[in-house]
């Protein structure tokens, strides 16, 4: 049966006239618009203890304290937020008026497009919250980019969000696919991205971080999450931002470890030839999700399962993970580059070439456009192929870029990568290596 959608002003006047939850809105950098959904539902005051931005950054510091990182839309800062406003509600907050009461504190640090329309705006939203009268706390927080080009839909998009997550936490937060479904109910499509959601408390014991990530994935809201070695999900953009990367892409359904003796002689290569440092360089091994939601927009959760418990496999081996829904290399590649890399590597299976540059593969009349989208879109001063080689079990041959037979009407275009070191043959590898891949 499919859930009823509530439209924001509905949700916000039921959780106004829920007797039960009180609590605190604190908004920095794009107006109160959370707050101001439940203002105009009406019956606020059943709900709000206090609303407030601290938008100068002397006041800011003085009730939160000052970020030695210097960024303020920043998980961190969230962080600091709900615990100083939560606590300020448990401290203050007594008597019989409370004694029922469902206490939260919701927060976002946010900044939208500024004037000129120069920076990425994007922003952490969060809420504490008791799921039972005197209970434990329990947090939701996620980072979102807010996607449209006018400052007044972000701000608007914002105030439907930071419902959605208030309503979800306290209707939703027992079935957390609903949960992460309901964030972007009332939104236009391609209006935000949501690419990480974090969860904790007793109500969320026994959520599994990888899966609520990899839901955001499987229903549009995100092109890829990222999980480190420890198996915990990454911010995309402070995990990869101004870093040398190099990605192993693997398959839906590959039954096999990825071959670690090939790809750890593309990260060798790589590092020699962009002289990347150890600190400053993030490897990761992709899962891709995207042709199985091109075939089949429903994920089931067993195939969900599948991708949580794939990537908990790998990094078990002491990697990063990033699974994504770009079934194309020139895709990847034109997402890695919004994070302002160093350099960037792909490692791929230099079979994957030969369908590119195969003419046979794709529409005669649209081959050319084809090509010239993919080149235009994955290749760029700091972005490269590295390719390992193949068997060709039919001729017993190992294949490189150099033997690689391709079409005509693509070689010179090939030649052209190939010469100018857009695309690199994988160097000193063992042949045993290759006739296990």
């Amino acid at each position: 049966m499919a859930r009823e959608i509530f439209e924001t002003k509905r949700k916000a006047l039921k959780i106004n006239l829920n007797a039960e939850v009180y609590g605190t809105f604190a908004e920095i950098g794009a107006g109160q618009e959370v707050a101001r959904n439940f203002f105009e539902a009406g019956a606020a005051s059943g709900t709000i203890a206090k609303t407030m931005s601290a938008y100068d950054m002397a006041f800011s510091d003085a009730i939160y304290g000052v970020e030695e990182s210097g960024r303020y839309v920043s998980r961190n800062r969230l962080t600091k937020m709900l615990k100083h406003e939560f606590q300020l509600l448990t401290e203050r907050l007594h008597g019989k008026k409370y004694n029922a009461k469902k206490f939260f504190a919701f927060a976002d640090t946010v900044t939208t497009l500024n004037f000129s329309k120069t920076n990425d705006p994007h922003g952490w939203l969060g809420i504490r919250f008791q799921h039972e009268v005197g209970s434990p706390t329990n947090d939701i927080i996620i980072h979102v980019r807010l996607l449209d080009s006018d400052t007044r839909l972000q701000s608007k998009v914002l105030g439907i969000l930071g419902v959605n997550l208030v309503f979800a936490a306290y209707y939703y937060a027992d079935d957390q696919q609903t949960m992460i479904e309901s964030l972007v109910d009332n939104l236009s499509i391609g209006s935000v991205e949501i690419d990480l959601v974090k969860v904790s408390g007793p109500v969320f014991e026994n959520a599994n971080s990888r899966l609520l990530n990899l839901y955001l994935i499987a229903k549009g809201f995100a092109n890829a999450a990222i999980f480190k070695p420890n198996g915990k999900a990454a911010q995309i953009k402070d995990y990869l931002y101004k870093k040398n990367i190099i990605i192993l892409r693997t398959k839906y359904r590959q039954k096999s470890l990825p071959n670690f003796d090939l790809f750890n002689l593309a990260v060798e290569q790589f590092k020699k030839n962009t002289s990347a440092k150890e600190d400053d360089t993030v490897v990761l091994i992709e899962i891709l999700m995207g042709n199985v939601l091109e075939e089949d927009l429903d994920l089931t959760s067993e195939d969900l399962k599948y991708f949580a418990d794939r990537a908990e496999l790998l990094c078990s081996t002491g990697n990063n993970i990033m699974v994504s829904n770009f079934r194309r290399n020139n895709h990847l590649a034109e997402f890695i580059k919004t994070f302002r890399p160093k350099n960037v590597g792909i490692a791929t299976n230099v079979s994957n070439l030969r369908n590119i540059f195969n003419s046979e593969n794709y529409n005669k009349e649209q081959y050319t456009n084809e090509l010239l989208s993919y080149i235009s879109g994955m290749f760029s001063k700091n972005v490269k192929l590295y390719a390992y080689p193949y068997l060709d079990k039919k001729n017993n041959e190992i294949v490189t870029t150099r033997n690689l037979d391709v079409s005509p009407e693509a070689k010179p275009l090939y030649d052209f990568l190939l010469q100018n070191h857009y695309i690199i043959d994988i160097e000193n590898y063992d042949e045993k290596f290759v006739k296990t891949v």
